[in-house]
């Protein structure tokens, strides 16, 4: 599958924006020659009211009224509690999920089916059974992974190999100027050696990479500003500080430079951000297209060390 370099994250949709606004931005989004949209089965059922599910109702919705489903790839994610005893990645989970899922999409088919977090307590094999039978039936046409380790995914890959079952193509870590441990080192080692695409999420570090949070008084400004507050340290504002020199450099935004510094590396295929509004969404795409100098992205690399 092709993918263009920037997934936009469907976690908003049903939580921080209401369908219409949702329908507005996936126009955008398509619209600029972008096409591939992420979601997962629990999103958002943090929200008050909600159970989960609402942000692929939304994109089904949006799907059946625009009649665009091929055009656009959909992946979604399994594995986080949606319920009583609805979680895990067993067999029959998957297979079940699978099926709410494709209701909530409106659609016959995912084309990236992800495991949303690592379960121990479900052998690898037994999941990779139930993704095997989901794509022999036309109803998946690739599957990833989801917060895995770099022990866990080389695992899973040796398993496949070994059973001849489909293997994690994909993988979603959490990556950004930031936060950096999880993928930095053997994971990004073994996605190189395996040839697997990375879609890495919190891309913004919850926003905190836009610039609009300098301090504690500034988390009043967003729903998801609870997850700022991690940032606001000394290692962050130093980041801040050079994403704010990079911006002035390159005449953009600070959420351009985050995402093209992600972009910089060979091994980020597209990297995963949300937008609330038309304005947003225009600064990660420019910043898809936006080019810094290695000297550029080293400054910014050293910031974080």
């Amino acid at each position: 599958m092709k993918v263009a370099p920037l997934v936009f994250g469907g976690n908003v949709f049903g939580w921080t924006i209401d369908e219409p606004t949702s329908f507005k931005l996936l126009d955008a989004f398509v619209d600029a020659g972008f096409n591939l949209i992420d979601t997962a089965d629990v999103y958002s059922n943090w929200k008050p009211g909600n159970k989960g599910g609402e942000s692929e109702t939304i994109i089904g919705n949006w799907m059946k009224a625009r009649r665009n489903r091929d055009k656009v790839i959909i992946a979604t994610k399994v594995g986080y509690k949606m319920g009583w005893r609805k979680e895990g990645l067993s067999k029959r989970r998957v297979l079940k999920a699978v099926e709410a899922s494709l209701t909530r999409l409106r659609t016959d088919y995912i084309d990236l089916y992800q495991s949303h977090v690592d379960d121990a307590a479900t052998p690898l094999e037994k999941t990779l059974e139930g993704y095997a039978k989901l794509i022999a039936q036309g109803k998946v046409r690739v599957i990833g992974a989801s917060n895995y380790t770099a022990a866990r995914l080389t695992e899973a890959l040796d398993i496949s190999k070994k059973l001849g079952l489909p293997r994690y193509e994909t993988l979603q870590p959490v990556y950004n100027l930031y936060d950096r441990e999880v993928f930095d080192g053997p994971l990004e080692k073994v996605c190189v050696e395996n040839n697997i695409g990375v879609i890495n999420y919190f891309s913004l570090a919850s926003g905190f990479l836009s610039g609009k949070y300098r301090g504690r008084d500034d988390l009043i400004k967003s729903a998801r500003s609870y997850r700022v507050e991690k940032y606001l340290n000394e290692r962050g504002f130093r980041i801040l500080e050079a994403v704010d020199k990079v911006s002035k450099e390159t005449h953009t935004v600070h959420a351009c430079v985050a995402i093209a510094w992600l972009l910089a590396h060979p091994s980020i295929t597209a990297p995963i951000a949300s937008a609330t509004s038309l304005g947003q969404l225009n600064d990660l795409i420019k910043g898809t297209r936006l080019v810094l100098s290695v000297e550029q992205v080293e400054e910014l690399r050293k910031a974080g060390e």
